[in-house]
């Protein structure tokens, strides 16, 4: 049962989106341990996608992906050609959630999630 986050689903999936486009570009990302466990089981699909890297899985992870463009390349390229070679002789495990102390301001657990 996935966590709702206190959000509604159009606001929930917009933000594992973006949070899942964030961490495929900069590969390590610090939000709420809710929010990480969440945005793991999402970022371990698309990589799952882009290690099968035919035009269906592409069209798939573009489907959900934002594409967000940076100076050397944009989320979809990325994924495709640079993390899915890493991880091609692994089977899952692609993240890794480290946990934090709680945020100085309301007291939320942070987390730490990273591509291993």
């Amino acid at each position: 049962m996935p966590r709702k986050l206190g959000r509604t689903t159009d606001n929930r999936m917009a933000l594992l989106r973006n949070l899942a486009s964030d961490l495929i570009i900069h590969e390590r990302i610090e939000t709420t341990e809710a929010k990480a466990k969440e945005l793991k089981r999402a970022v371990e699909k698309m990589i799952t996608l882009g290690k099968r890297g035919d035009l269906h899985a592409r069209r798939q992870a573009a489907a959900f992906l934002y594409n967000k463009q940076t100076e050397e390349d944009n989320v979809i390229q990325k994924l495709f050609d640079d993390i899915a070679k890493r991880y091609e002789d692994r089977q899952g495990g692609y993240t890794r959630v480290l946990k934090l102390d709680a945020r100085q301001g309301d007291g939320a657990p942070m987390a730490i999630i990273e591509l291993v």
